[in-house]
């Protein structure tokens, strides 16, 4: 069973999910498996304004513990990082980042300040 606790910089109420990865409800944002993907899943709000195509930054989270258990960020992810305001060395998409470890535990801290780079530009 993965563990993912999350914590909101805006002041919501922590939560935590256990979730069998094998057997999730997986909604299919973002990445299968991705942390949006699970929260989403599981009622866990985590903003995602494109979709989960990382072509926004708005579902940006930053991982306190359990890093090695996501996939590794590929470059288009890293890019769109750039571009997150609070940006950190364990920043992530959420999108992008894939629980890879069935028995993870992971903290993530949602940060208060996010940018949706489709609405920013003018587009759709």
């Amino acid at each position: 069973m993965v563990k993912i606790r999350v914590i909101f910089e805006s002041g919501e109420p922590e939560r935590v999910i256990e979730v069998d990865l094998a057997r999730a409800p997986f909604q299919h944002d973002g990445k299968p498996g991705s942390i949006l993907d699970v929260l989403v899943a599981h009622g866990v709000p985590l903003e995602h304004a494109c979709g989960g195509n990382c072509a926004c930054t708005t579902c940006h989270v930053i991982v306190k513990q359990g890093g090695r258990a996501l996939s590794e960020a590929e470059e288009d992810e890293e890019d769109m990082l750039d571009k997150a305001p609070g940006l950190t060395p364990s920043s992530r998409l959420g999108c992008q980042a894939v629980i890879e470890d069935p028995n993870a535990e992971i903290t993530v801290v949602v940060p208060r300040y996010t940018i949706n780079q489709i609405s920013a530009h003018g587009g759709s």
